[in-house]
C-alpha cells in the first residue's frame, strides 16, 4: 500500500464501509482541523471568488505567481490521488480537471458519491484537505486547489445565494442584522457576496467551527 493509499485508509476506515455517510463523517472530519491552519481558512475565505480571469499573456495566473502549467500540475497531482481513492473505496467516478483563475479545479462525477460528500459536505471538506497535503507532499508549495464531487459545490452555490438574499430582504424589512447559521470559509464567501450584489454589507464573526455571517442594514 502506498503512502497515499495508507493515508486514506486511515482516515476512511475500512473501504468496505464506505457506503455509510456517517462513519464516513465521524473518520473524515476531524482531519480537516488537524490538516488546515487558521491561515488557510482565511485564504479560502478570500479566495472562493469565481470571477477571475484563467491567466495574463505570460501564464501567470491573475492573481498570485502561480502559473498556468503548475496549476495543471496540482490538478494531475489531485486527480491521481483521487482516483486512487476511489479505487479503494470502490467507486466509480468521471475525474475532470481543469484551471479557474488561481487555483486548479479537479471534480468527480459519478452516480454514487453522496457518501463522499456528506450531509453538510463535511466529507468533501475533508478530502479536500487530505488532497491538497497529497499535492503538497510532491510539490513542496502550498495549493489552494479546489474538489467538487457530484456537482456539490455548484447546487450549494446557488443555495446559499438564495439565503444571502432571503437575509438581504429581511434586513431591509426590520432594519436589523441578520445572523446566520455556522458556515465554513467557502460558504461564508458566497454569502457575502451575494449580500454585495444587493446593496448591503456583511461581516463574519466568531471562530471555527463556528464562524457565521451577518448581515447589516444600511
Amino acid at each position: 500500500m502506498s503512502q497515499q493509499e495508507d493515508m486514506v485508509a486511515h482516515e476512511t476506515g475500512d473501504p468496505g464501509d464506505v457506503g455509510d455517510a456517517e462513519q464516513d463523517e465521524a473518520a473524515l472530519a476531524p482531519a480537516v482541523s488537524d490538516a488546515s491552519a487558521p491561515d488557510d481558512l482565511e485564504d479560502d475565505a478570500e479566495d472562493e471568488d469565481e470571477a477571475e480571469g484563467s491567466a495574463d499573456a505570460d501564464g501567470r495566473s491573475k492573481r498570485g505567481d502561480t502559473s498556468v502549467a503548475e496549476l495543471e500540475l496540482e490538478g494531475e497531482i489531485a486527480a491521481d490521488y483521487i482516483e486512487g481513492l476511489l479505487d479503494v473505496a470502490d467507486l466509480d467516478g468521471d475525474i475532470d480537471m481543469d484551471v479557474e483563475g488561481d487555483r486548479a479545479v479537479v471534480s468527480v462525477v459519478g452516480a454514487t458519491l453522496e457518501e463522499l460528500v456528506g450531509r453538510r459536505g463535511e466529507v468533501l471538506e475533508a478530502l479536500q484537505e487530505l488532497t491538497r497535503l497529497a499535492v503538497h507532499q510532491q510539490t513542496g508549495a502550498r495549493t489552494r486547489m479546489m474538489l467538487d464531487i457530484g456537482g456539490y459545490r455548484q447546487r450549494r452555490r446557488a443555495e446559499l445565494a438564495a439565503t444571502g438574499q432571503d437575509a438581504v430582504e429581511e434586513v431591509r424589512r426590520t432594519g436589523e442584522p441578520k445572523r446566520l447559521w455556522p458556515m465554513n470559509p467557502f460558504e461564508r464567501k458566497i454569502v457575502h457576496d451575494a449580500v454585495a450584489a444587493a446593496g448591503l454589507r456583511s461581516e463574519s464573526e466568531g471562530e471555527e467551527p463556528e464562524r457565521r455571517v451577518i448581515v447589516l442594514p444600511a
